[in-house]
């Protein structure tokens, strides 16, 4: 998996970075959020709760997946601004649910 930042701007207001990315999945299918996660935070050299990926879309019968990340100044800012539902959605899977 390959990724590739292809628009970065800051805002002020919510105090994070947004990017648009690509990512490169030659072999394999979609990857995970809580892998693009964690590659771009390891990219970026951010702590891994300041990083939350929004969409992650992959065209039909394409390699390549487009989405969007929010990079916060801190890991409280980002609770504050970021709805419940995309920190559920970046959160990694509890046991319990990966049984299911």
């Amino acid at each position: 998996m390959k990724i590739e930042i292809s628009r970065r701007t800051r805002n002020e207001l919510l105090k994070r970075n947004e990017l648009g990315f690509i990512v490169d999945h030659q072999s394999n299918g979609t990857p995970s959020r809580i892998r693009v996660r964690e590659k771009l935070a390891d990219m970026l050299n951010a702590d891994i709760e300041r990083v939350y990926v929004k969409p992650l879309k992959t065209k039909t019968g394409s390699t390549i997946a487009i989405g969007e990340a929010n990079i916060y100044d801190s890991a409280e800012q980002a609770k504050y601004v970021e709805p419940k539902y995309i920190i559920l959605r970046n959160a990694p899977k509890s046991e319990e649910e990966k049984k299911e």
